[in-house]
């Protein structure tokens, strides 16, 4: 029975973090769980999460003010992180082409398998509610 609780939770800690666009923390995963399940700890949240990555069943974008984000959509895709409020977004243009891969993997004598590409920048929410002149001298 114990173990059916786990799977239970393991999937809706996996369903949370594949059914929104934020990119959200571990934190946000476990208050969007914990009304479903109010035994579920942040730590057994950590741990999920850390399997599924491993599993490939998510990715890391990587620590924005401070916390890891995660992606449940693993397709090929670029991100766009706001330097202003941590918004992490979604780009499907295709900057690279594979074959980068193939022309890294000749030139440094190793085999890329994936690449990853982030811009950073100020999101249009935030860029509007400041003048630029602020925003481009800090």
């Amino acid at each position: 029975m114990k173990r059916e609780n786990f799977s239970r939770k393991r999937q809706a800690i996996l369903e949370a973090i594949r059914s929104t666009t934020v990119h959200p923390t571990a934190e946000w995963v476990y208050q969007a769980v914990k009304p479903q399940y109010p035994d579920l700890s942040l730590g057994t949240v950590y741990r999920n999460i850390a399997r599924f990555k491993e599993e490939g069943l998510i990715h890391a974008i990587g620590v924005v003010n401070g916390q890891e984000r995660y992606d449940g959509d693993i397709r090929p895709h670029n991100h766009f992180v706001c330097s202003q409020c941590g918004s992490v977004m979604d780009l499907s243009e295709k900057y690279l082409s594979q074959e980068i891969h193939q022309l890294l993997s000749e030139k440094y004598d190793m085999l890329v398998l994936s690449h990853e590409l982030i811009f950073h920048g100020v999101c249009q929410k935030c860029l509007y509610q400041k003048p630029v002149s602020d925003q481009r001298g800090a």
